[in-house]
Parts: C-alpha cells; structure tokens; sequence
C-alpha cells in the first residue's frame, strides 16, 4: 500500500471547498508522458495554482503504474524546486470503470479517483460508486462521481449520445454514495469534435462552426439542489483554432474540430463547477507544434527538437487556461 501523503500529494476536498466558495475552478489536465507532466508542473507552479494530475486507464497502462508512482512524486520535488513552497498537486484517476481499477490506483499512490457508473442503470451506479466510496475513505482518498453521460470519444469512454444529468437524481446520489464531488453532463463533450455540424451554426464571416450553449439551466437546477457541492465538468476543452489551423497547415486532417467556449467555462466556474477537465487541448498544442517543426524540418530526428516546443507549446496554453478561463492563478 502506498500512501499519497507519502508521495507530497493531496486530495481535493480542501481545494474544492475553497473553489466552490471562491468562484473559480481547479484545472484537471489529463497527461501521458514526461513533457506534459513538465509543462503542467511548470504552469501551476509559476501561477501559484493548485492542479490535479489526471490520469485515464490507458494513460496509466501507457506510462507503466510503477513509472507513474514516481513521476507523481517526481512532480512535486519539480514544483519545490521552481519556488512552490507547498505545492497542492492531486494525483487523479479519470474515468475508472471498475471497483478494482480504482482499488489498484488507491493502493498505489493515488490521492483521488473516478468512478464512472453513469453508463449503468441508476441503483448500479449508486451500488458501484458506494462501493468505490467506502474503499477510498479508508484512505482519506477523495471520490468523484457520474450522473448523465457525455457523448464523444476520448481514450477508452465512448459515447454517441449524451443524457443531460437529471437534478431530480442528484441529492438521492450523494447521499446515497457519499461520493465528494459529482460531474454532471450539462452540453459538453469528449474529444476534439464535440459537436457535429448539424448541432451548430456557421459563422458567415469565418464559416467556422459555432456551437450550441451549455444548458446551464440544468446546472442552475443541480446547485439548488445541492448547494455548495463540489460539481465537475468532463470534456471542456476549446479546440483552439490556431491549433487546429497549424496542424491542418502541416499535413493534419481536422476539419470542422470544435470545442466549448472558454466565456462558457469561465461562467461554469464562477458558479458550483470547481474541477474543469482539459485534454483535448493539450493534445492538440503539442501535436501543432510537433507537425509544424516535423514540417519545416523534415530532416530532424531528435526528439528533444520536437518534444521542447511541444512541451513549451502546452505550458503557454496551461497558463492561459489557468489565468484567463479558470480563475485558479494565486489560490495556492
């Protein structure tokens, strides 16, 4: 059994109750490898942020748990060593879909995890969230769960469709689960196609696709029932359109990629939503800037000439998000 207090991490009950009551949003990055594990450490650390480290099941089983264990600890060591006194950085398990998935990552240095039951019949995701629940408290490991499910693919969760998350249902969950924090489907989306053209509009000017709003009626609806709880957005990236330019530019194929609007998430974020997930994004800031140098030259093999600007490319949109969309900068 590993102990994440062992590991220089914390879980997210303090950072959420602080969220909540300061109108901002803790910043979920989703990360694979050692450049955005650096990128995202570097970002926190020199906007003073508190950050969860989220990690999907392919992403554990891509890195190697024993390797993430230390790249964990490895990240709070870095973040000291750029100035961060006490760094506030969770170490999360995205999307668990098993009692015994996230068993594993609580025995194994984890501060926080994800159980996804929300593709279940509603008593199953209650009994599986429960049982999720009363493994995890043992450990003071913190718990997030799932009503309404989110249409998109990203790693291994996928969804054709999206059932907003029905407020009738949510005081029933929390009570009956215990879970700490609960992420709702209010209009977002996995992946870097978040909406099909048929769901947006055109912009005539641009003729890029502008998508629909965010029902926050439903998110309205959900605080009032539960008032102060720490609600979660899954599928928030941007797809930002110099990304997704830059990469079409080189050589990608990313027509009509479209994502939620950052005035949208900042809203979400002055209101219950304190943890804002970010993937897609990051995938697509270092990919442009992977293309464009692969591209311009085309006899470059080392990887570190490629990796380095990729890496500098998602610290520059780590700090934006941060700053500019979440509101977090300055609150550790």
């Amino acid at each position: 059994m590993v102990d994440y207090k062992s590991l220089g991490l914390v879980n997210t009950k303090e950072m959420f109750a602080k969220a909540v009551h300061g109108g901002y949003a803790i910043p979920a990055f989703n990360f694979n490898n050692m450049e955005q594990l650096q990128a995202i450490i570097k970002a926190a650390a020199e906007t003073k942020s508190p950050v969860i480290l989220q990690v999907s099941k392919g992403a554990r089983n891509y890195a190697n748990p024993i390797l993430l264990r230390y790249m964990a600890q490895g990240a709070v060591a870095y973040a000291k060593s750029l100035g961060w006194e006490k760094p506030q950085i969770v170490l999360h398990l995205d999307h668990g879909d098993s009692f015994e998935l996230c068993k594993d990552c609580i025995d194994n240095g984890f501060s926080s995890v994800m159980i996804d039951g929300s593709h279940l019949p509603y008593e199953e995701n209650v009994a599986l969230t429960k049982k999720v629940v009363d493994y995890a408290h043992q450990y003071d490991v913190t718990v997030e769960g799932e009503l309404g499910v989110l249409a998109g693919v990203e790693d291994e969760v996928s969804s054709d469709h999206h059932t907003y998350t029905d407020p009738e249902e949510v005081i029933d969950f929390v009570n009956r689960t215990g879970c700490d924090s609960l992420a709702i489907s209010i209009g977002t989306s996995h992946g870097a196609y978040k909406f099909t053209p048929e769901q947006c509009t055109r912009d005539p000017k641009t003729g890029r696709l502008v998508p629909p709003p965010l029902a926050f009626d439903v998110l309205e609806k959900v605080e009032a029932k539960l008032p102060d709880f720490p609600i979660v957005l899954h599928g928030s990236s941007s797809v930002p359109q110099e990304y997704v330019d830059i990469i079409n530019e080189n050589g990608g194929k990313l027509p009509d990629a479209i994502g939620i609007p950052e005035e949208e998430l900042r809203k979400a974020a002055k209101m219950d939503v304190c943890k804002i997930n970010i993937d897609s994004d990051s995938r697509l800031a270092m990919t442009a800037a992977v293309r464009k140098v692969l591209n311009e030259k085309p006899g470059e093999f080392d990887p570190r000439k490629y990796l380095g600007p990729a890496r500098d490319e998602m610290e520059k949109l780590y700090k934006h998000k941060i700053l500019n969309v979440l509101g977090s900068d300055g609150k550790a």
